[in-house]
C-alpha cells in the first residue's frame, strides 16, 4: 500500500485547458458536457476524434501513448475516461495532471507508485487524481466526513440502478470481480476460517432500509486503499443494485465464477437512481448520498474534480477528498447529501445493520 500525500494547493485564476480521453463514452461525454458548461476549454479524444476539433488517441493500438505523450503537455489536465487500467499513462502524460476515472485498488495502487518513484516528475505527471466519481470519488468524501479515530470500521453501501445500461468497460469490471480476492480487504486475518482472502460477493450484509432489508455484497471498490489504511482504519465496501433479483444473481455469481459471462447479458432490472451510504460501526453515525444516473453523475464529478486539482496546480497526488469538500458536491448532478443521522452500532457480516438508507 503507497499513501498518498497531502497535496499543496496554490490557486489559479485563469481558464484551464482539459483533454478528455474517452469521450464517446457514456462518462466521457458527461466529463466533457460538464467541463465545457463551467468555460473550461476541452478536447475530447478518442479511438476516432469525436468532434472536428477533437484527437484520435487510440490507446488499444501501439500509437496511442505516442500520441497522447505528445498532446498531453498542452493542457493543464488529462482525464482518462477510456476505462483502459495501463500504468503507461503516467508516462504518457508529462507536465500535466492526470485524472483516472479508474475503481480497481491494484491498478490505483499501482499508479500511486508509479507516481512516487524519485524519477517520476520527469518523465510523467506533476499531479495525479485517484478516485473520482461515485464509488470512489463521492464514497470517499463520506468516509472522509464521518467522525471517526483510529481502529474503526466502516461501512459503505453502494446501491446501484439497475435499470442504467452501462458501457463494456463498466460491465467487465464488475464481471471480472467475481470471485476474486479483494486486493487489500484489511480484516483478512478475522475472515471466517482465518488467513483465508476475502473474495468479491461472497459475504454479505442485510441493510435495513424504509422498504425493507436490502441485501448488500462485499465488493472490491477502493476506499480502504484511499483512506481507511492511511486513517488506520477498515472500510468495507458492500455493492447492490435496486433489482433484488440483480443482487441475488450477482452473489450466485460470485459463488460460481464460471457464470461470470451472464453478467453482461444480464437485462436491466430496476430504475436509474443510485445511493451511497456510509456508516461508523462505532459510533453508528451515518451519511448518506443519492441522485439519478451513475453514468452522468460520475462524469460530472470527475470534471469538478479535475478542474479543483487543475485550479490548484495540483502537484502531488490527491483523491476527491482532498480537492473538495461534500458541500461542494451536494447539487452537483442532482445529487443530494442527507443530513447525518445515529443508527445502533452493530454490524457484521450476515447480520442486519441499520444504515438508515
Amino acid at each position: 500500500m503507497h499513501t498518498l500525500p497531502t497535496p499543496s494547493q496554490p490557486e489559479r485564476n485563469d481558464t484551464p485547458s482539459a483533454l478528455v480521453l474517452g469521450a464517446r463514452g457514456a462518462v466521457g461525454r458527461s466529463v466533457v458536457a460538464e467541463l465545457r458548461s463551467l468555460g473550461v476549454d476541452v478536447t475530447a479524444a478518442g479511438r476516432t476524434a469525436p468532434d472536428p476539433q477533437g484527437l484520435a488517441i487510440d490507446l488499444r493500438a501501439p500509437s496511442g501513448f505516442a500520441a497522447l505523450r505528445e498532446a498531453a503537455p498542452r493542457f493543464d489536465v488529462v482525464i482518462n475516461a477510456t476505462g483502459i487500467e495501463d500504468p503507461r499513462l503516467l508516462s504518457a502524460t508529462p507536465d500535466t495532471i492526470l485524472v483516472d476515472i479508474s475503481a480497481t485498488a491494484a491498478y490505483l495502487d499501482e499508479c500511486t507508485a508509479a507516481f512516487a518513484r524519485p524519477d517520476s516528475g520527469a518523465h510523467g505527471p506533476h499531479g495525479l487524481v485517484l478516485g473520482v466519481g461515485i464509488a470512489p470519488g463521492l464514497s470517499t468524501l463520506l468516509v472522509e466526513a464521518l467522525d471517526s479515530t483510529p481502529g474503526d470500521e466502516i461501512d459503505v453501501a453502494i446501491m446501484l440502478g439497475g435499470g442504467e445500461a452501462h458501457g463494456p468497460a463498466a460491465v467487465e469490471w464488475t464481471a471480472c470481480l467475481a470471485g476474486k480476492p479483494l486486493y487489500l480487504p484489511g480484516d483478512a486475518d478475522s475472515h471466517p476460517g482465518g488467513s483465508a482472502p476475502v473474495l468479491n460477493f461472497q459475504d454479505s450484509l442485510q441493510v435495513a432500509e424504509p422498504r425493507g432489508t436490502r441485501r448488500y455484497l462485499r465488493a472490491d471498490f477502493p476506499d480502504q486503499l484511499l483512506v481507511g489504511a492511511p486513517r488506520q482504519m477498515l472500510v468495507r465496501s458492500w455493492l447492490a443494485t435496486d433489482s433484488r433479483l440483480s443482487t441475488a444473481a450477482l452473489g450466485l455469481v460470485g459463488r460460481f465464477p464460471a457464470l461470470r459471462s451472464l453478467v453482461s447479458r444480464a437485462p436491466h432490472l430496476g430504475s436509474t437512481g443510485w445511493r451511497i451510504t456510509a456508516r461508523n460501526r462505532r459510533t453508528g453515525q451515518t451519511l448518506r448520498a443519492d441522485g439519478d444516473g451513475q453514468s452522468r453523475t460520475t462524469g460530472v464529478l470527475t470534471a469538478h474534480a479535475g478542474l479543483a486539482a487543475a485550479k490548484h496546480q495540483l502537484r502531488g497526488a490527491a483523491t476527491t477528498a482532498q480537492l473538495m469538500s461534500l458541500a461542494e458536491v451536494d447539487g452537483l448532478a442532482g445529487l443530494r447529501i442527507a443530513a447525518p443521522s445515529t443508527a445502533p452500532k452493530s454490524a457484521a457480516p450476515e447480520t442486519t445493520a441499520t444504515l438508515n438508507a
